[in-house]
């Protein structure tokens, strides 16, 4: 595919001319460096933010709060969304300074917090046996599986050299098929079984594909926020679903 035309398809080249497959390498190592340094970090200030909640009992309240409100999780849905597109519209806006794409993804990453906490507050006492007579916290478990199958995942492209981005519309389509089952959920009886999650997993581990080969062949050099707070988000849905997953299963005679 010509230069011009992956330019034409990308919906990250106002930063500015050529993508990162087109770059010096010593450009494109930068880039990358800094995407999953920047991953780390907000993988890190997740960690920091859900302590500080449940250190200091608020993670409790907040979970007590939405039970006591009506259609508090749909709200909190409601709250995340937006949150969400406000996050990736200051990470990704080319006219934006650094602090601006900065506040995107630490945005991204306390919303992120606020929307985990609830489930993390039901889950901690849970286990989940991963060997006959030995168990494992759920929360543990999900997210060593998380690390392994993002550490796979992202594998496939760099080795490969593969480019995944020809997903991105299949993605948005089952997203949206998705979210519009998961607000059904919180109005109507309809049960969110196993098989959801386990969907949900395969969902997330596309994402996974699909954002790494962005990093590689569709961002701008210039773009490594707005990189790390895709990849973050896609690391964030597949924990959340494994954690789900994993907490069915603990429930289960």
């Amino acid at each position: 595919m010509a230069a011009a035309d992956i330019a034409a398809e990308n919906p990250y080249a106002a930063f500015g001319r050529g993508v990162v497959a087109d770059a010096a390498p010593d450009e494109r190592v930068a880039f990358v460096r800094k995407t999953y340094m920047h991953l780390a970090a907000a993988v890190y200030g997740l960690a920091a933010i859900l302590w500080v909640m449940f250190r200091t009992g608020f993670a409790e309240w907040f979970t007590r709060a939405l039970g006591g409100t009506p259609y508090g999780m749909l709200l909190m849905l409601a709250g995340f969304i937006g949150a969400s597109w406000i996050a990736n519209r200051w990470a990704m806006d080319p006219t934006a300074t650094v602090s601006k794409q900065y506040a995107g993804l630490w945005l991204y990453v306390f919303a992120q917090a606020l929307f985990l906490a609830p489930m993390l507050w039901f889950a901690q006492d849970m286990a989940v046996e991963y060997m006959p007579g030995q168990e494992v916290n759920v929360v543990g478990a999900a997210a060593l599986t998380t690390l392994v199958l993002f550490a796979g995942l992202s594998a496939i492209p760099w080795l490969t050299g593969k480019d995944f981005s020809f997903l991105g519309a299949a993605l948005g389509i089952v997203g949206l098929g998705a979210l519009a089952l998961i607000v059904a959920s919180f109005i109507f009886p309809i049960n969110m079984g196993i098989w959801f999650s386990v969907a949900m997993i395969v969902f997330a581990s596309a994402y996974i594909l699909y954002d790494t080969s962005n990093v590689m062949h569709h961002y701008q050099p210039g773009q490594h926020v707005a990189a790390s707070l895709a990849l973050f988000a896609s690391v964030a849905l597949l924990f959340w679903y494994v954690l789900r997953l994993f907490m069915a299963l603990s429930s289960r005679d």
